[in-house]
């Protein structure tokens, strides 16, 4: 069987076609992946039933102890390792929320979810409207503007930040950080992993003698009153978690939503002459340029045949995101930026927030402030355009992630 290098240059550069080639020729097939020896194979899921299926199906886990036996290891964990992270700080990156099953999963996110129903996140829309307008009054017009930079990552990491409880002062820190964290150079993880985790560990008990109304006070009494409900390093994990995921792909929704509108000029148009399709556009562009192409890894519990394979118990499985929301078996003339796709955009078909138990808890928040990024931008700058042609547009070339480096623009037409 053939197996994916996930570090080839072509599809790191091109994972749209060629994962499309990939789905065609085998819709479940084998792939290497950085910082795993070659003992650790994993499996690629490509085809949109097929990764529903993964996502969903309780034959999968996140967590590896919960295969029966005891002897997976945990894969997330080898690659911290790999990547210089020292053991102790390890765990910090694969016993998270997002790492667990069953009643543990549920048990941490019922902690945190009532900050992301749809009433509250509603009710947040005016405060991130005043962030939007805020950096978009600050950017300048007599010169290129990087709008990750100076929009993109500013807006979430600012809403997310109010609502977990990090000091206005210290998020630059935070964004820093998260930049190194993605970074593919030898040893770029470990040192903001470290410094993250210690400034949480020192958060904590100045947050809890001065509480304050945001999540983390809320959880620092849920493990105060309760520590079975949450633990010392749950709750680390918590507060890491939650700002990371809770800026970084959001920042490149807006970033790469943002350089597929001016590149579709019927599309821009169109939103323009209707912006009550704004959240309909937001699905559109999860789907076709959403930032996460791969999820966590998954092990099954059992064998499991699935498109002509055998996932033996414990191989760890990874679903293609990007190769599912181009699957043609679902999606029309697939290829084609429509904002308009979504018939009701209440109930999203693509998967680009997840699928299952571990969907995206902070996906309403992410739409809303896709809405909202996008709305003001194209409002107020009716000019706005790319400074440099679309093929000049620089990646961060990682597996299973799809981000710009910058985005340059011209604000005035």
């Amino acid at each position: 069987m053939k197996t994916v290098n996930m570090m080839d240059p072509n599809l790191l550069a091109d994972p749209f076609g060629g994962f499309a080639a990939l789905r065609e020729e085998a819709p479940v097939l084998r792939a290497s992946f950085p910082w795993l020896d070659d003992d650790t194979p994993i499996w690629l899921v490509t085809r949109y039933d097929d990764v529903r299926t993964v996502l969903s199906d309780h034959r999968f886990v996140n967590d590896p102890r919960n295969v029966p036996g005891g002897t997976v290891d945990n894969a997330r964990t080898k690659i911290a390792q790999a990547r210089g992270v020292p053991p102790e700080y390890a765990d910090f990156l694969a016993n998270g929320m997002l790492d667990l099953d069953g009643d543990d999963h549920l048990r941490l996110r019922r902690l945190v979810s009532r900050a992301f129903t749809a009433r509250r996140v509603m009710e947040l829309r005016p405060r991130v409207e005043e962030i939007s307008a805020r950096l978009l009054d600050a950017l300048p017009s007599d010169r290129v503007v990087d709008l990750v930079e100076e929009y993109a990552y500013p807006l979430p990491i600012t809403v997310i930040c109010e609502l977990v409880g990090i000091p206005e002062a210290d998020r630059p820190q935070w964004r820093a950080w998260g930049a190194r964290m993605v970074s593919m150079e030898p040893g770029a993880l470990a040192e903001p992993l470290v410094g993250i985790i210690e400034y949480v560990q020192g958060l904590i008990p100045r947050r809890r003698a001065t509480p304050a109304d945001d999540l983390l006070t809320g959880l620092i009494r849920a493990h105060d009153e309760d520590g079975d409900r949450l633990s010392d390093a749950e709750l680390v994990t918590m507060v890491l978690t939650l700002v990371l995921a809770g800026h970084e792909t959001t920042a490149h929704l807006i970033g790469n939503g943002t350089a597929a509108l001016l590149t579709h000029p019927d599309q821009l148009a169109r939103l323009r002459a209707e912006p009550e399709l704004m959240p309909r556009a937001v699905h559109e562009l999860m789907r076709w340029c959403g930032p996460v192409h791969g999820t966590r890894l998954r092990y099954p519990v059992e064998d499991v045949a699935l498109d002509g394979a055998v996932l033996r118990r414990g191989e760890p499985v990874m679903a293609v995101l990007v190769s599912a929301n181009f699957d043609p078996r679902r999606f029309d003339d697939a290829d084609r930026l429509d904002i308009a796709r979504e018939s009701d955009s209440r109930r999203e078909v693509h998967v680009g927030f997840g699928h299952g138990l571990h969907y995206c808890l902070g996906a309403a928040l992410a739409r809303q402030e896709g809405e909202v990024a996008f709305g003001g931008l194209l409002s107020r700058f009716p000019g706005l355009r790319l400074a440099v042609p679309p093929e000049k547009l620089e990646r961060q070339l990682m597996p299973g992630s799809w981000r710009l480096a910058a985005l340059p623009v011209l604000l005035d037409g």
